[in-house]
This record gives C-alpha cells, sequence and structure tokens, in this order.
C-alpha cells in the first residue's frame, strides 16, 4: 500500500491481496488474522444488535430461522451468531457462502464439532438456495464490489430475503485509514491484513453513496436504515415482515 493517502472524497480503485490466488496456509493466516480485528474492533456488535431488534419470536416461524451470509470467509461472524441464537433458544439454519473454496475449507476448520453451519463454495449470483432465506447477512463484503454489482446485490438480497438484509462494511475516512496502516504494522498482523485494511478503508463507502446504491436497486429512503458504529463501521439495514405468517 503506497504511503500517500488516497483521495477519501471518491472510493479507490485499488486491489486487495486476499483478492488475488494465493495458498491456502496464506489466506487462512490472514482470515485468522482480520477475525482477530474483528473481536478487537467489536465489529460484530452492529449485526448482532441489529438481530436483537428484530425481536424474532421462535413460535411464530414455521421451522429454524435461515441466515445467510455471503462472503463469510472465516466463519467467525456466523459463530458468532450461532452463539446468540443458543443463548437466545432460537433455532437457526445457518448458511456461509463464499466464492472461495479455501475459504470455506478454513470456515469449517475454524469451527468447533459441534457446530451446524452448512458452508457453501458458490457464486452468490448463481447460487440456488436449499430453502427459504429468513436473513441475509454480510461482513466486509460489499466494498470488494464494483457499484454495479453492489446494486445487483442488494437486488438479490430482495428478491430472497424474506423477513431482512444487513451489511456490516466500512466507513471511508483517513483517521481510520492511517490508525489501522500504523497498528496492523506493529501488532505484526498478517501481510496481507497490513496491505488489505487500509485499501478495504479506502474502498468503503460514505452515507451518500449507499443511498445512491439503494436507490438504484429500487429501494427508497424509507426502507433501508443507514447507521455508522464506532470504529469506522457503515452498515446498511432493511426489515421487511416479521415472520413467514406476517406475509400470507
Amino acid at each position: 500500500m503506497p504511503h500517500n493517502a488516497p483521495d477519501f472524497r471518491h472510493r479507490a480503485e485499488l486491489t486487495e491481496k486476499m483478492d488475488e490466488p494465493c495458498s491456502r496456509e496464506q489466506l487462512r493466516g490472514c482470515l485468522r488474522d482480520l477475525a482477530l480485528t474483528n473481536r478487537l474492533t467489536m465489529a460484530y456488535r452492529p449485526l448482532l444488535r441489529w438481530l436483537d431488534a428484530l425481536e424474532i419470536a421462535q413460535p411464530h416461524l414455521a421451522g429454524p430461522l435461515h441466515i445467510l451470509d455471503v462472503g463469510c470467509g472465516y466463519g467467525d461472524s456466523l459463530r458468532r451468531i450461532e452463539r446468540w441464537a443458543k443463548r437466545r433458544g432460537i433455532a437457526v439454519a445457518l448458511t456461509g457462502l463464499d466464492l472461495s473454496l479455501d475459504a470455506t475449507v478454513i470456515a469449517a476448520e475454524a469451527s468447533p464439532a459441534e457446530s451446524a453451519i452448512h458452508w457453501v463454495n458458490a457464486d452468490v449470483f448463481s447460487y440456488t438456495p436449499r430453502q427459504p432465506i429468513d436473513l441475509v447477512v454480510s461482513s466486509l463484503f460489499t466494498h470488494h464490489l464494483a457499484s454495479d454489482h453492489i446494486v445487483r446485490f442488494l437486488q438479490w438480497m430482495e428478491r430472497h430475503a424474506q423477513i431482512g438484509w444487513f451489511i456490516n462494511d466500512l466507513s471511508r475516512a483517513p483517521i481510520p485509514y492511517h490508525f489501522f496502516r500504523i497498528f496492523s504494522k506493529l501488532a505484526r498482523l498478517h501481510p496481507f491484513v497490513q496491505h488489505d485494511g487500509p485499501v478495504s478503508i479506502a474502498r468503503a463507502f460514505h452515507p451518500v453513496e449507499w443511498r445512491d446504491l439503494c436507490f438504484a436497486a429500487g429501494l427508497g429512503q424509507q426502507d433501508v436504515q443507514i447507521q455508522s458504529f464506532k470504529p469506522a463501521r457503515l452498515c446498511v439495514a432493511r426489515r421487511k415482515a416479521q415472520s413467514r405468517e406476517e406475509r400470507q
């Protein structure tokens, strides 16, 4: 990553090392340190708060709550959701989807033996779910996509998520960019993380950009909630019906 900071008024056109060909061991080291960073920055908090706010009532569901995580990577978000559901007595069917076969293998290996998460290697746009999807979530996924693909992803979620969807991504700003560039080196995180962390922030979003993307996908301002969370998170939430029965 060059030391010259990008122009934070616009999304940077940069590439991330984890998106390029690499060995499974390189990817495992990268994903493990990304998961560590997620824990240190409380990155799961926005998603878990949103799930709590849905006030899912198990008796109102016809079966387990099916949650799909797109771009699941190391699988740490889904494992957090699995623990969240167990504590609340909510039956869930959890699916982790990733374009990288290595990522799904790594996620499965990192999961405890009692975990019931189903890992799938596929492109989301060609993925046919085995059962109806209640909630679609993603974390640090959308900034990897070009704008037209983000619009397509929003439309895909609208078609498939019966209750709602949640995007957990980054906010583009100079302070988190420079902080992570320095922190990742001092903490001796994986070289991919040292490179990709600042790049991810430079490729991330401002709220007005999310509004424009949602509008392009056919969603009005009243349909989505765009909210910032510290440190450096910008999330987009969509809530539809409370349960399957409400849609009947």
